[in-house]
């Protein structure tokens, strides 16, 4: 891939233009999809999810521009999701959010042509197979992201630490430290979920991601949501422009096939 393109969210360099920079934009497993729980085939094979976030090593939280982002300790499998479709544990990399400007959008998955107003992805990776998390994102079984739909309920209690937080990294490029966040607090109380061969709904898009999508959503408070959204695209000096509407639309499924843990 030649050099760091730049892209966004915007009118110019958004979802629809990225194509022109990384082709594989068009590619046969590109994520995120619509999920049509209808047509999603139960696999009674498919093992329940098995989450060990116990020894959770955050370090820090940061506006990369795109979205917020809380990194981890990745040095052993300590922090790592199993079972399901897995053969080996991924572990834990980093976490971040999609959100849109109202609570009708906002999500990159959708169910049922039924988008949310937030969706939380843990990103994880393989590195039982893998020496690094890069090379890892550049492998068809490298990534494994967990995704969580958000909708807009009462107070979610252990979301105001992260929320109260954000103000440290208002503006691209910011950063601050974050330390001891378990993001097992995150998680709804079903881990029924569907699965299927996807992509990063970021650049570079690499066809590299296990997706494990939560059925259960979890809620969060309308001010809680607020917080997220006086975040900004923008650094420091730039003319300020509001973090929102950081997703990428439902792309082709192109015959690909959606496993569901679960009994419709």
């Amino acid at each position: 891939m030649t050099g760091q393109h730049s892209w966004g969210y915007g009118q110019d360099d958004g979802p629809s233009e990225w194509h022109k920079s990384y082709p594989i934009a068009q590619g046969n497993r590109q994520s995120p999809i619509d999920i049509v729980s209808s047509r999603a085939i139960y696999d009674p094979n498919l093992k329940p999810l098995v989450i060990s976030y116990e020894s959770c090593t955050s370090l820090n939280i940061s506006n990369n521009g795109h979205s917020v982002m809380v990194e981890f300790e990745d040095t052993d499998d300590k922090t790592a999701i199993s079972g399901g479709p897995f053969e080996n544990p991924f572990r834990l990399k980093q976490f971040h959010f999609h959100w849109g400007l109202k609570h009708t959008q906002g999500s990159e998955h959708t169910i049922d042509g039924k988008p949310f107003p937030c969706e939380l992805h843990l990103v994880h990776w393989n590195a039982r197979k893998y020496a690094t998390f890069g090379e890892a994102a550049a492998a068809p079984d490298g990534l494994a992201v967990v995704g969580v739909f958000l909708e807009i309920g009462k107070e979610h209690a252990n979301m105001n630490r992260l929320t109260d937080a954000l103000y440290m990294v208002k503006f691209k490029g910011t950063k601050a430290q974050f330390r001891s966040f378990n993001p097992k607090c995150l998680l709804p109380l079903s881990l029924d979920y569907w699965t299927y061969l996807g992509s990063l709904t970021t650049p570079p898009l690499n066809e590299s991601v296990t997706w494990i999508v939560l059925k259960e959503p979890i809620r969060i408070s309308e001010k809680q949501l607020e917080k997220f959204r006086m975040l900004l695209f923008t650094g420091e000096e730039d003319q300020r422009i509001q973090m929102v509407n950081n997703f990428r639309p439902p792309q082709p499924l192109k015959g690909r096939v959606v496993r569901a843990s679960f009994k419709a």
